[in-house]
């Protein structure tokens, strides 16, 4: 079954501010929590599809991805690895966003049942997401490359396996909390509740940390990953490695590892979308005659170009299908040539005296400067 657009989940328009998008999330989300529709058995599922549009939505760098690119930015469509991983992929992710509405919406609610907010957090906690600027040459976007690139991240300690605890044993509930994850004080007539300071909101205490990762569930560590640039890239183009991120909080999943793409300019061709541009400087024989000149091609190859008799600088000429290729196939842009008209330097007496002999000969074979001068005369005429 195919994914709901995300604003239509939500209930907003594309253009929605951060502000609305948080508003229409509270106000689904109430509608839709699971303790509030027992019998409706499509709640819990509806509950989640809702916090997965905010995940993504409330997100600036998520939302521009998805904007873009609809649900394909978040399941590796877009030269990933990792698998299709978009959204919420797994209990992990869902147990956060649970926790989150219980934090922020229902804390009362909870609190009146006798429940507490805190019982619902997960001490695992998801890894945050990563960013990596990646600078590539044209020829490379031309083709598709595929880089390898050293990302210094948190991953799982191997010696704990992420639980934090020495030799990898479980954690054992908080003593001061009971496990809820928060305690409660009673001042007049009121009950405030408040994160448990003994095990900082987790609800779950490690006896003996881990020597290798001091309890985290973590290491720092510099990793070499594979990545496939597609044909067609530009600048700005970002690609999702799922579960490439920072490693989880005592076991909780990976992040994302964000690569954005930078096309390096090139020194002959200038890129507009699929299409290149650029000027080659023409003899002014061969454009006054006419003839051929021989221009580079973004594949290396070279290509003859007739140089019609005549030609004025800023003529341009196409070649078809040798531009770039557009991302995930949708055909090849046009190489684009203007013509740079180039005048003679450092003449010899020879060519000078056959220049103005030919000068003489000229005087009818210059249209524009006649018509321009035509118009100057007639418009100092008009002023006296």
């Amino acid at each position: 079954m195919a994914k709901r657009d995300f604003y239509d989940v939500l209930g907003v328009s594309r253009g929605a501010s951060a502000e609305e998008l948080k508003k229409a999330y509270r106000q689904k989300a109430k509608e839709l929590h699971p303790d509030r529709n027992a019998d409706n058995p499509n709640a819990e599922a509806q509950f989640k599809e809702v916090n997965e549009a905010y995940d993504v939505l409330k997100d600036a760098d998520k939302k521009a991805a998805y904007d873009r690119f609809g649900h394909a930015a978040f399941d590796g469509g877009m030269g990933g690895g990792g698998g299709p991983r978009g959204g919420f992929s797994g209990n992990g992710d869902f147990a956060s966003a649970f926790s989150d509405v219980f934090e922020d919406l229902f804390g009362d609610f909870m609190g009146g049942r006798g429940g507490g907010g805190g019982g619902a957090r997960s001490r695992a906690q998801r890894g945050s997401d990563l960013r990596y600027n990646l600078r590539i040459s044209l020829e490379e976007a031309f083709k598709g490359v595929q880089k390898t690139i050293n990302v210094p991240a948190s991953v799982t300690c191997d010696s704990c396996h992420g639980t934090g605890a020495e030799g990898g044993a479980e954690p054992v509930t908080c003593p001061t909390c009971s496990g809820m994850g928060k305690v409660r004080a009673q001042q007049g007539f009121f009950t405030v509740e408040r994160t448990c300071p003994t095990c900082n909101g987790m609800g779950q205490m490690v006896k003996n940390p881990c020597k290798v990762c001091g309890g985290a569930g973590r290491t720092e560590k510099d990793r070499a990953l594979s990545v496939n640039i597609p044909a067609g890239v530009e600048t700005g183009t970002r690609i999702r490695l799922a579960g490439e991120g920072e490693a989880g909080l005592r076991g909780g999943p990976s992040g994302d590892l964000y690569i954005f793409i930078e096309v390096k300019e090139h020194p002959i061709f200038q890129r507009d979308g699929v299409h290149l541009f650029f000027r080659v400087p023409v003899p002014m024989t061969t454009a006054a005659l006419g003839g051929e000149v021989e221009v580079p091609t973004i594949d290396g190859g070279r290509s003859r170009v007739k140089v019609p008799a005549g030609s004025q600088t800023g003529k341009q000429m196409r070649l078809r299908s040798k531009g770039m290729p557009a991302l995930r196939g949708g055909g090849v842009g046009d190489l684009m040539i203007e013509l740079a008209v180039e005048t003679p330097v450092n003449l010899t007496a020879r060519q000078k005296e056959l220049l103005r002999e030919f000068e003489k000969l000229s005087e009818e074979n210059n249209p524009e400067a006649s018509s321009f001068f035509s118009k100057v005369k007639s418009f100092w005429d008009g002023m006296k």
